[in-house]
């Protein structure tokens, strides 16, 4: 077990210890306590770590197979390799039926996870991925123009919180929302000023992660903005940069015909290659028909760590991958930069995937594969 995690565990025995203390002890020691309780508390530290993706979120499995699609054996995996927290997505729709009424085997799985993290001194992230009414890649998003759809946006917040409050703040995070795309930002601005405090109004020491509208891209960081005077913020990015590199040939996207060449470091396409290929693709191609190398890659982070310096706060990257239809040389060079820039710039992250379509780990066998796990978590 390594330093930080040993560190991770021996507060989360504190906080046990503390609460013993507390119920059987004189004034002066309470007045202690909880002042060493709540500098622990506020001690949420996240490094490197994989998301919980397909399982209650962006999936139809539900009853045993969806019980059995992420166990306590797949966290002991993720403790062993090296992750020192996870991200969970979660999904309206796994966890609320139309009524709004909690799903509670969809609550206990959930339950579930932050217990076996906890006990391998693991934190956790609980990112609330997609609402009925706002999918990151839907035509139509009602959540910006139904009142409705905001109501029922904050009382997922009241839930959650009333759900997840009993777990300390060293422990577990809160993502606002995945990926919002709204076609003004201050229409996201408004609705992070909302959120935040409906979830403040029971839990002011929380901590709350908060991206960019439109993906939480990189390039929309100087439109967010956030509570003023709030230090339990975490600003969040995702990144997926160069697109036609870390979604070559993705089944969802327009790369999915594209079977031409494509190149990390250096140019993605060469000049003499955009002659080869399909007009189509030549033209949607041409912008990224440029060299992309670790500097650039960093380049490309400064709007993000720009806010990060103004506000004071935490930044993280909560999403980045490259999907491994990629040339696996160009692949592993893509995220040995990506890691490099990040931890060089105290931004912790968590990859996407854990067993998904980028995973770290093998679906079929449940195997990590070790390339790529020695590219994310070798020292």
């Amino acid at each position: 077990m390594n330093y930080f995690k040993q560190n991770t565990c021996l507060s989360l025995l504190f906080l046990l210890l503390s609460a013993l203390l507390f119920s059987c002890s004189g004034p002066s020691t309470e007045a202690e306590v909880i002042n060493e309780l709540a500098f622990t508390q506020n001690d949420f530290v996240v490094k490197r770590g994989v998301n919980i993706s397909h399982w209650l979120s962006q999936s139809s499995r539900r009853g045993k197979e969806r019980a059995g699609y992420f166990t306590e054996a797949d966290m002991e995996i993720i403790d062993s390799i090296g992750y020192d927290h996870i991200r969970i997505p979660i999904d309206e729709e796994q966890m609320w039926d139309e009524e709004g009424q909690k799903e509670s085997a969809a609550f206990d799985l959930l339950h579930d996870a932050i217990g076996w993290a906890a006990q391998r001194g693991l934190r956790v992230i609980v990112d609330l991925h997609i609402l009925r009414s706002h999918h990151f890649n839907a035509e139509e998003k009602p959540l910006w123009t139904d009142p409705a759809a905001r109501e029922t946006f904050f009382q997922c917040w009241r839930d959650l919180s009333a759900e997840l409050r009993r777990y300390p703040n060293i422990l577990v995070a809160y993502e606002l929302m995945n990926e919002p795309v709204a076609d003004d930002p201050e229409e996201w601005n408004a609705l992070v000023a909302a959120g935040v405090a409906i979830v403040r109004q029971e839990e002011p020491q929380r901590y709350i992660v908060i991206g960019s509208n439109r993906w939480q891209s990189v390039h929309t960081f100087d439109e967010l903005r956030i509570p003023e005077n709030d230090p339990n913020i975490i600003l969040s990015f995702h990144f997926y940069l160069p697109f036609p590199l870390t979604h070559y040939q993705t089944s969802w996207t327009w790369l999915e015909d594209y079977d031409g060449p494509v190149h990390y470091p250096g140019y993605l396409i060469k000049p003499e290659e955009l002659g080869t290929i399909s007009p189509e693709f030549a033209t949607r191609l041409q912008d990224d028909a440029k060299v992309y190398n670790r500097d650039s890659l960093l380049v490309l982070m400064q709007k993000p760590l720009r806010k990060a310096r103004e506000t004071g706060l935490k930044l993280y990257c909560g999403e980045w991958g490259c999907y491994p239809s990629v040339p696996r040389p160009d692949l592993l060079a893509w995220y040995r930069d990506v890691r490099y820039c990040l931890e060089s710039n105290n931004i912790g992250w968590t990859n996407w995937d854990y067993k998904g379509g980028f995973g770290v780990v093998d679906s079929e066998t449940g195997q990590p594969i070790a390339d790529l796990v020695k590219v994310l978590l070798e020292d």
